[in-house]
């Protein structure tokens, strides 16, 4: 996993080199939710507002993303894509796509079809709720 994870954070500066894996994953959480709060992005992901913040900070500043108002509360901001985020996360995600295609082109279907199987169900287990110790019997 430790390789997976390299490699990962390599390819992502290949990709493009303005966005990181952090950037690139902000990103797209921000394109599949519609927009949320940065509270909510360092809930997702487990980390330090503090981190966030600045992770946020460095996008805005990259035009990649925008604080709006909230319709439902004026109170609170919803970061959101802008129309450069929206369209460079497009460029990176088509170069990742076409990235796994030419790693999984020799592939057999068979293969293929057990990889992705083998994918959904650790996906799956991300969000599952946490396996706790077995209860003890009755005695």
């Amino acid at each position: 996993m430790t390789v997976f994870a390299r490699r990962a954070r390599a390819s992502a500066g290949r990709m493009h080199p303005e966005l990181s894996l952090v950037s690139y994953t902000l990103l797209g959480h921000l394109e599949e939710s519609g927009g949320c709060r940065a509270t909510d992005l360092a809930a997702h992901y487990a980390l330090d507002k503090s981190t966030v913040s600045r992770q946020v900070a460095a996008l805005e500043r990259a035009g990649l993303i925008e604080r709006r108002q909230d319709p439902d509360d004026h109170r609170v901001q919803v970061l959101q894509l802008t129309r450069a985020g929206t369209r460079i996360l497009a460029q990176v995600t088509e170069s990742r796509r076409e990235a796994f295609r030419e790693r999984l082109a020799g592939w057999p279907e068979q293969d293929l079809e057990r990889f992705a199987a083998y994918l959904l169900r650790y996906n799956a287990a991300a969000v599952a709720p946490p396996v706790g110790p077995p209860a003890p019997a009755d005695g």
